[in-house]
Formats: C-alpha cells, structure tokens, sequence
C-alpha cells in the first residue's frame, strides 16, 4: 500500500502509518497488522444528528470527511450508525445501550458530545464495545455561566413576568417593583467545576459571596474571602441564590427534602440537568412562597416539558440554551473538528 492516496480502501477505515515513506504514508485498515494504539485514525464517514456550526461541517468536509447530517428516531439510530465512523450528537440524541448493541459489528469507532453533559450516553457500555466517548466541556462553558446569571438577573428583578405583561398592554410597575440587589447575597453553587466557577467568578464580581461544596476534591486557587466550601447542610441554609450546575444523578439536589433546610424565599437557578429538580416540588415551593424565584434551563423531559412550573408567574425560563451563543457554537464545531480529525483510540 506504499505510496497510494489518502483515500481509504473500499469498506475498510484506515489510519496514517508513520512507516511510510516521506510524504507518502502507508494506509493500515483497522485491526490489521501495524495497527497500533494512539495512533491517529482517520474517521471517514461521521454522522451528525442534532446540527453542527457550518463552518465546523465545512471544515470536516474539506478535509476528506463525508459528514451527513440527519436526526434517527431511537429505534432507526442503532442500525444507522453501523455505517458511519463517528456520530456527533447533541442533548436530543440519546445512545444507550439498544443503540449500541445495533450498532456492534459496524463502522462505529466515536461517539462525540457536542457540549458538556453526557447523560444522554451509556458512556461504560459503549467503551466496553470498543467505542470511544468524547465531549466539548470549554466550548460552552462561559454561555452558560452567563445564561445563570441572566436567569438570576431576572428572578431578582422579575424581567421575564413584567415583560410579559408588557405585552399584553399593561403597565404594571406597582406590582414588579419589588425586586432585591444582588450584590450582598450569598450564591450557594452545587457542582463548582468549569461552569461552576466561572458562575462563583462573576459573582463575586457583582458584590455575592459564595459557597460551594467539594465533591472529588477541592480545586485550587478558588477560597478567599468572598468564596468559602462548606457542607451541603450549611450551603443550603446560608445561601440566598441555589444555582445548580452538577452534572445529574440519581437523586435530585433539589427535592422536598433539600427544600425544607433552605432559607425562606430563597432563589433557585439551574444550567445543569433537568433531573437534579424535582419539577413537583419545586411547583409546590414556589406556590407556598418558600422559593421565591426559580431560573430554569433545563427540564426532566425537553419533548414535554412542565408547563405548569414553565408558566407559573415566579418563573424565568428557557429551552435548554444555555450553549446557544454563536461565539460557543464557533469554539464547539472547531474543537468537535479537533476531536474527529486527531482521535487516536
């Protein structure tokens, strides 16, 4: 194979070997003889389910990628992506375990998170398959800092209800001018990771102190004055601001359990994943006045998400947008080409 182009042999995906001759690589197919680990493979086919910024598939495309950007239903994703190298997906693409036992046997090789969270992946039971599992978790992470402290921002000032009467012709400024300050609240921040600390960072700069909890460990550089870790118990009860941004679990953080050690009136925001709320609760709290505010982004289920919780007057909220700046999408589709175009297995 010394000295042929870089297209791959009909059917068979290939990688540069370092053994060929100056500007002439040899092609190795996978699993063959001279194939070794961390060496880059080139990912010829790549699947883009959810949508990709343009000049991210361009990219790809210009370099020899054949990308198709198409959404499978569950039960058509699985046998669809034996044809494909890699597949690119964002929150509304879910591959767990039946996606993954279709798809064995195929072309698969990658799976990419174009953003943070990858609840949406049997992340285990694809790497058992021989499927690596990668994300994009700086591209996003300023848009969604900045998203936490718009919602915050409206939960103080109630932008979201007296815009919406605005609307409908009605000048109601007795009624929504009652809002608090910021500056000189406690912001109590479950999950202080790349999101997490840039939230305690723009905090602090708006006059809030903050507290936060150590999960694995306690990352450096972070403690001062204005910004201390402490238990969850204390957390919940000194913080004025709940701003959630953890990746999810099997319990919520905010349940009728968590609500009863919080401050009353407190305000709740969450970036991080519908399924760290209970929906219930939390309606149930905003009803009797113990939470005074909510912020939401992001909902147990996004195909019906709780329109009651959604609608109550108390309530900022978004569809999940927290990503959905053009300067993140730009850094997600150039990091998802970094990732494809250098992934070594």
């Amino acid at each position: 194979t010394r000295g042929v182009p870089l297209d791959p042999l009909p059917g068979c995906r290939t990688r540069l070997s370092p053994n060929g001759r100056e500007g002439f690589p040899t092609l190795a197919p996978l699993g063959c003889a001279g194939y070794e680990r961390g060496t880059i493979m080139m990912l010829k086919r790549v699947l883009v389910t959810d949508g990709m910024d343009a000049s991210a598939v361009a990219k790809l495309r210009a370099d020899g990628c054949e990308v198709v950007e198409q959404f499978y239903e569950p039960d058509a994703l699985g046998p669809a992506l034996r044809d494909f190298d890699a597949v690119i997906i964002r929150s509304a693409t879910k591959i767990k375990e039946p996606q993954i036992d279709a798809a064995k046997g195929g072309r698969l090789r990658l799976i990419v998170r174009a953003g943070v969270g990858m609840d949406n992946i049997a992340i285990p039971y694809a790497e058992a398959a021989g499927i690596a599992v990668r994300n994009t978790p700086r591209a996003s992470s300023n848009a969604v800092a900045e998203l936490a402290l718009a919602l915050l921002f409206s939960c103080a000032r109630n932008i979201s209800i007296a815009g919406h009467t605005m609307r409908e012709n009605k000048w109601e400024k007795k009624a929504y001018s009652k809002g608090f300050e910021l500056s000189g609240k406690t912001a109590g921040i479950i999950g202080y990771g790349r999101i997490g600390r840039m939230v305690g960072d723009k905090c602090q700069a708006l006059g809030m102190k903050v507290l936060s909890t150590v999960h694995r460990h306690r990352p450096e550089g972070c403690e001062c004055e204005t910004m201390k870790f402490v238990s969850m118990d204390d957390l919940l009860a000194g913080s004025d601001v709940l701003i959630l941004c953890a990746p999810g679990g099997d319990k919520a953080l905010v349940d009728r359990e968590s609500l009863g050690k919080m401050k009353d009136g407190v305000v709740i925001v969450n970036v991080s994943r519908g399924s760290n709320v209970d929906e219930g609760a939390l309606l149930e709290a905003l009803e009797s006045g113990k939470v005074r505010a909510a912020g939401l982004d992001v909902w147990m289920s996004e195909k019906d998400p709780n329109w009651a919780l959604a609608q109550h007057p108390a309530v900022s909220c978004t569809p999940h947008i927290g990503a959905g700046t053009r300067e993140a999408q730009k850094r997600i589709g150039q990091e998802l080409v970094d990732i494809v175009e250098g992934f070594a297995p």
